[in-house]
């Protein structure tokens, strides 16, 4: 188990700079790299970073998702709930002229999260994904009102 501490935190502490909590040793550079996706490219949550915001007439939904393809993303909005979905694969093959392995690796990994967002008109729900973030567009479904009389006995 020692072979996985980080060489920053042995170098830290002969200097003397020892760590102020326990947590500190996740913000080594031994967790942020793509071993540990959840700490680099998503929040601490293991989750995907997400903005709604409330335009007045729509909201608008903005989620980083860095690495991904338009094609590792799904997105559906059921029962008043925004649902998106994220997997990725990732392989790395490399070989010598015999074919010998020199390094082989793969990294999966899938993230999902949903939101509750009412009273949206589903037929005008516009998404669009570029450069590792996704867009989302709802506009509001126009309120009617109704009002019904009571007879009174």
């Amino acid at each position: 188990m020692f072979g996985l501490v980080p060489f920053g935190t042995r170098k830290d502490l002969a200097a003397g700079n020892a760590p102020q909590s326990i947590w500190d040793v996740f913000n080594e550079p031994f967790f942020n790299d793509d071993f540990f996706p959840t700490m680099s490219g998503f929040n601490a949550n293991g989750g995907m970073r997400v903005d709604v915001k409330d335009n007045g007439d729509s909201y608008e939904l903005t989620a980083d998702l860095p690495g991904m393809k338009k094609e590792d993303v799904k997105l559906s909005y059921q029962n008043g709930y925004l649902t998106i979905a994220a997997q990725q694969q990732a392989e790395n093959n490399q070989q010598d002229d015999k074919g010998n392995y020199i390094r082989r690796e793969r990294r999966m990994g899938s993230v999902s999260r949903s939101f509750y967002i009412d009273n949206i008109d589903e037929s005008r729900i516009d998404a669009e994904f570029k450069d590792g973030v996704l867009h989302v567009k709802m506009p509001k479904a126009a309120e009617v009102e109704h009002t019904t009389t009571i007879h009174i006995r």
